[in-house]
């Protein structure tokens, strides 16, 4: 028995049957997914240290405000007429703390005091006595601990390590890379989920104006997605630097700046043999006779002649081998950060690096951790990083909210916020999988401790669902 398959229609054309496309399923369901999930433990979970450290660097961002008002009778001084000479400026601060080893002198401008800088037994690694002294008197006008290169004083110092590592040592850091590491994760993975979210209306007005209409918890992810979007930039910005002195991730990047030759560059005092120099002739600082024959006036006046100007450090060499170092201390825009090498027995510059020869990625490290600091703009810098901190902390306050808004509505007791949908991964293909886990591995080795981290709420996701099954 035949069967007719097709009965061709009046027009006598052949029509063949229709052909079933079954397109691929798109990727960015599950890879949103994911990112939802992951946006979720790490804004509940990471949100605390990231407050954390935006506290305590919103404090740091006003210390030289707080120095100036708390040590005036140390940092200020009338400017009155031409200042007696450096040499007789480090006797008088010698002669006040004698039991320390000159190390270095700070100059500022005309009505700021002069550091003389000493090396102290028993202080901590890179802390330094300072004696300030009137540049017109020579009146000692007292002695202060100074830490690392920005000379930061007690209070600053303090407030520094607190927001460093909490005043618990090399244990506390973790906490301050920990933010650091996720601060941008977060903030760039929660501007991609809320840019892509579906929603009517003018692109611009959705991503980047609160929806004023919206109520709950569509009212506070408004607010929450709009205010991230504007602050996106900034908290990159904060992200990226912070991780630069982090200890794990530091090192990496570190190596990865050695690597591209991003460095930044400095000169290195030891440019003579032992023995160059005939240390016969007359000497001048206290501590430095066998090395040192001219004075600190005279390796000032090389360096203001060859350019240098400005607040700068002289730093006396330690041993015949080395040479005057002279740096330029300011932070402020225009950056200018030239040093120069002094010869310590005749005073000429042999050496000079100006900071217009910086490579650029050595620049922009400069810039930025100067604008993390609060230090470059001056006053615009610091309201700028208020806004940031400020910023930080009501998205982290909206995200608590959104999570409390989103708990089963049941009167079965207490309930937190849930977490988004399982099963993203499973729905990813194969190749999709490859290259999220090769990003990952990356990502692991640049950020050890957020890669812990991320191990932990993978295990914890997989407790909580082998429990609540």
């Amino acid at each position: 028995m035949s069967t007719q398959e097709h009965v061709p229609p009046s027009s006598g054309e052949p029509v063949t049957a229709p052909t079933q496309h079954r397109s691929a399923p798109s990727l960015w369901p599950p890879l949103r997914a994911l990112a939802l999930r992951l946006h979720f433990y790490a804004g509940v979970l990471v949100a605390p240290f990231i407050a954390v450290a935006a506290i305590t660097g919103l404090l740091y961002a006003y210390t030289p405000q707080l120095e100036q008002w708390l040590y005036a009778d140390q940092l200020r001084v009338e400017q009155q007429g031409h200042r007696i000479p450096l040499s007789l400026q480090v006797e008088a601060a010698q002669e006040a703390h004698p039991e320390g080893t000159l190390h270095a002198i700070r100059i500022g401008g005309p009505e700021d005091s002069t550091r003389v800088l000493f090396q102290v037994d028993g202080l901590e690694e890179s802390v330094r006595s300072s004696v300030f002294v009137d540049p017109y008197t020579g009146e000692v006008l007292g002695t202060l601990e100074v830490y690392g290169n920005s000379g930061a004083l007690p209070v600053r110092t303090w407030i520094s390590m607190l927001h460093r590592h909490l005043h618990l040592g090399e244990v506390g850091r973790l906490y301050s890379e920990l933010a650091a590491s996720w601060l941008w994760v977060v903030a760039l993975g929660g501007v991609v989920l809320w840019v892509s979210r579906g929603r009517t209306g003018s692109w611009i007005r959705r991503v980047f104006l609160p929806d004023q209409g919206a109520t709950g918890r569509r009212n506070t992810m408004s607010w929450h997605g709009t205010v991230g979007v504007w602050m996106l930039l900034g908290v990159l910005a904060l992200s990226a630097t912070g991780m630069t002195w982090s200890a794990y991730a530091g090192q990496n990047i570190g190596t990865i700046r050695q690597a591209l030759n991003w460095q930044t560059p400095s000169l290195n005092s030891e440019v003579f043999e032992a023995g160059h120099h005939d240390t016969g002739g007359t000497t001048a600082e206290h501590g430095h006779e066998h090395h040192v024959a001219v004075s600190v006036d005279q390796v000032v006046g090389a360096v203001r002649e060859a350019g240098i100007d400005g607040p700068i450090e002289v730093i006396y060499p330690a041993s015949e081998t080395q040479a005057f170092k002279v740096v330029e201390t300011g932070r402020e825009w225009p950056v200018q950060q030239d040093s120069a090498l002094v010869d310590p027995m005749t005073g000429e510059v042999i050496d000079i690096l100006r900071f217009e020869d910086y490579p650029l990625m050595a620049k922009l490290t400069v810039w930025g951790i100067a604008a993390h600091m609060g230090l470059l703009f001056g006053l615009p810098n610091q309201l700028v990083l208020t806004a940031l901190a400020v910023g930080i902390l009501a998205l982290i306050i909206w995200g608590y909210r959104m999570w409390w808004q989103r708990r089963p509505t049941t009167r079965e007791g207490f309930a937190l916020g849930r977490p988004f949908p399982r099963g993203s991964w499973r729905r990813l293909p194969l190749w999709a999988k490859v290259a999220l886990v090769a990003v990952l591995v990356g990502l692991g080795w640049l950020m050890p401790v957020w890669t812990v981290s991320l191990v932990g709420f993978l295990v914890m996701d997989a407790v909580i669902a082998r429990t609540s099954t």
